[in-house]
């Protein structure tokens, strides 16, 4: 399993959200290119970062986040604004390793399927869940679609990954979180990343018992200090060690 250390920006700023409330940000005094390089310094072997002001159609930090690009020293998996072709393009061609989309598969889904088989590995389709339905827009506009079904809509795409979050309960219900994630990953076929539910390095033990979950987002509980990502990435190396078969 992989874990993702997760780096969330507004206004050229490390922040982290309650349930998606862009107004409710609360802030970390931290500098994001240097956080980046601790994380490479670490181990990670990925990183993820969402960029909010690009979800309200600002390019903010754009400038920030191709820092961050180029000096990570990882792979940046890269969400925020992705809602069109020139988006995406644009940020594969600065170095992003993979783009996240959502709102853009739910409004576009084949001009998303061909994006997925021209950068194969590279797209990673973003499941953001509520009450029952993905939500859009930077989890603004609830879909028509259920999750379990936007999911099917690209079976046969050659998506990187998946990333499942779960908005009702963020953070404030992990069994329900789980059984959510735990039905999703039972019923895709492109291996799913957890969002939302790591607060401890307990969650990371847990999740790697949940069959086809290929990694998990942490962001809050790295800057909150309930994890420690070395923990963290010993653990899910760990999980992804094989078990000797013993008659």
């Amino acid at each position: 399993m992989m874990i993702y250390p997760t780096m969330e920006l507004q206004r050229g700023r490390c922040v982290t959200l309650d349930k998606g409330r862009l107004d409710r940000a609360m802030l970390w005094h931290v500098d994001p290119v240097e956080t980046a390089r601790g994380w490479a310094a670490a181990g990670a072997s990925w990183m993820h970062v969402t960029d909010f002001d690009a979800l309200e159609g600002q390019d903010t930090n754009d400038a920030l986040v191709e820092e961050i690009i180029r000096a990570a020293g990882i792979p940046v998996q890269l969400a925020g604004g992705m809602r069109s072709l020139e988006a995406v393009e644009r940020w594969i061609d600065k170095g992003a390793g993979r783009v996240v989309i959502g709102t853009l598969a739910a409004r576009d889904p084949e001009l998303v399927k061909q994006l997925a088989k021209y950068y194969p590995d590279q797209i990673v389709l973003a499941v953001d869940v509520w009450q029952g339905r993905v939500m859009t827009e930077g989890w603004r506009a609830h879909g028509a679609f259920t999750p379990e079904g936007f999911i099917a809509a690209f079976a046969d795409s050659p998506l990187a990954a998946i990333v499942v979050t779960d908005i009702d309960s963020d953070m404030e219900d992990v069994e329900a979180q789980l059984g959510l994630i735990a039905g999703l990953a039972s019923g895709a076929r492109t291996p799913v990343i957890a969002s939302g539910v790591v607060r401890t390095v307990d969650d990371i033990s847990r999740l790697a018992y949940i069959p086809n979950i290929s990694g998990a987002l942490v962001g809050r509980a790295l800057f909150r200090k309930t994890v420690e990502l070395s923990r963290a990435l010993e653990l899910a190396r760990q999980s992804s060690e094989p078990v000797a078969d013993f008659q």
